[in-house]
């Protein structure tokens, strides 16, 4: 044992020995490692929202927030004034606030002026909705015209007829702090169109423009109309006039260019239905349609596709497959594809409406106008084409108290129509707030209000949007990226 110790060579052996031994006996007994939970986004209220009603004048104006007990109360409130710069935002001097959640807050606002911002924060805020509608019983604009009020955003998409069918008026505010720099593309049925009078403009801030689309493509018979700015957001929204006797509506945003698309909102009233796709990318597609009725979900005779050419739009007629029926149109594509419905309503004196591509309800949606008023109708169109669903559909009147909910059952691959009646006793308006409940399947859906005229039926129709109720929050972690360059 000495020679060992005294050999150098075997005290380094002894040394390894001993290292090796207690290395075996701190792996034996270490404790087993705490689990790393991967990071999650979290949801949290939305806490503020801004959107523009792009051209109130003349129109009623209609602001909601539906109450929620889930929601935790904050204080809060909802403006609403006329577009300004950030500096002359005061909230006084005439504006209006609201501070009252479950409460639905109407007014017919004046002729003249510009676009009205709609400021919410706190409880005001989650799940606030807005709108416009006009109602005009002569002339070029006589018909409904009714239109979400839009939250300013970096892209918005339009499709449907062009500034050869049409008069096609570009509404652009800017309600924050910084400009936008917008720019334009129009897909037409011969491919994209450039302006020779320029693509783009810049929209400081409280300023808005209103822009001829027939100044930047006077061709086009179809069109689909892509909004984006290089820097800051812009709310945009378009509105059609067909001329005299041949109606008036906006376009609601389309759902951005995606491989499958839900047109939801189609009335089962008479008339005709026209579909409109576009491609925006390089290459042609045949895109595959299914209509989802009231008695199943069908490849439409005859009009199972439409080609779409590169860049372009394609506008096909399905008043003989959809028309008189509720529904929903499912499109499919190889390539992504924008999507969007022209609906005429029926008389001597024609109005229309459109409905676009649109998302499902996952978290709810808020309709801000519902009305019920002489031989005016609301009705719901809800459709659930991949799954059953099932939905909690309340009223929100302006006066008296709210009904009990009803409950809607909506088997996979079919689509029903409700007609929205508000309680005995209530007066004015309404408002309308879709829940799916859990476990349910996704749900499409839209509004649509029609009068009855002795010329004419008037009609107009909004694609239901996701309610701005909850935000994803993505997680935070630590990383030297935050502050190395």
């Amino acid at each position: 044992m000495r020679r060992l110790i005294e050999n150098r060579f075997g005290l380094l052996a002894l040394v390894l020995v001993a290292l090796g031994a207690l290395y075996g006996v701190a792996f034996v007994s270490r404790p087993a490692p705490a689990a790393q939970a991967r990071p999650q986004a979290v949801r949290a209220p939305v806490e503020s929202v801004t959107a523009v009603c792009p051209a109130p004048s003349g129109s009623r104006v209609s602001v909601v927030t539906p109450a929620d007990p889930e929601r935790p109360e904050t204080p809060g409130s909802a403006t609403l004034s006329p577009i300004k710069a950030p500096a002359g935002k005061s909230g006084k001097g005439g504006d209006d606030v609201i501070d009252r959640p479950g409460l639905l807050w109407q007014r017919e606002i004046a002729a003249g002026g510009g676009p009205l911002v709609v400021d919410a924060t706190g409880s005001m805020a989650a799940g606030l909705e807005s709108a416009q509608t006009a109602r005009e019983t002569s002339g070029t604009q006589r018909g409904l015209a009714g239109v979400r009020c839009v939250e300013p955003g970096a892209e918005s998409w339009f499709v449907g007829p062009g500034p050869a069918a049409a008069e096609m008026t570009l509404y652009l505010a800017n309600p924050d702090a910084a400009p936008a720099n917008v720019s334009f593309m129009v897909y037409s049925g011969e491919g994209p169109v450039l302006s020779e009078r320029g693509n783009g403009v810049v929209v400081k801030p409280g300023q808005h423009r209103v822009i001829r689309l027939r100044d930047l493509a006077p061709s086009p018979l179809i069109m689909a109309l892509q909004v984006s700015t290089r820097s800051g957001r812009v709310a945009a929204a378009v509105k059609a006039v067909l001329g005299e006797g041949r109606g008036v509506d906006w376009l609601p945003a389309a759902a951005a260019p995606a491989t499958r698309v839900v047109v939801p909102g189609i009335p089962g009233t008479a008339g005709q239905r026209e579909l409109y796709v576009a491609t925006p990318g390089d290459r042609d597609t045949s895109v595959r349609i299914k209509a989802v009725l009231k008695d199943g979900s069908y490849a439409l005779k005859n009009k199972e596709t439409i080609e779409v050419p590169a860049g372009s739009a394609s506008s096909l007629d399905l008043s003989t497959g959809i028309g008189g029926q509720p529904a929903a149109l499912v499109l499919e594509s190889d390539v992504p594809i924008v999507a969007g419905l022209k609906i005429t309503g029926t008389g001597v004196r024609q109005d229309v409406a459109f409905t676009a591509g649109a998302p499902s309800i996952d978290l709810g949606s808020v309709v801000a106008d519902g009305r019920a008023e002489g031989k005016q109708t609301s009705r719901l169109v809800l459709s659930a084409p991949f799954a059953a669903a099932t939905v909690e559909v309340r009223l929100v009147p302006t006066k008296g108290a709210a009904p009990d909910p009803v409950e809607v059952k909506l088997p996979a691959a079919r689509t029903k129509e409700l007609k929205l009646t508000p309680p005995k006793g209530s007066k004015g308006g309404f408002s309308v707030v879709v829940r799916p409940k859990p476990g349910s399947g996704p749900v499409y859906g839209g509004r649509v209000l029609d009068e009855g005229a002795g010329d004419g039926q008037m009609v107009t129709a909004q694609p239901l949007a996701m309610a701005r109720i909850w935000a994803l929050v993505p997680p935070t972690v630590d990383s030297p990226g935050a502050v190395l360059p």
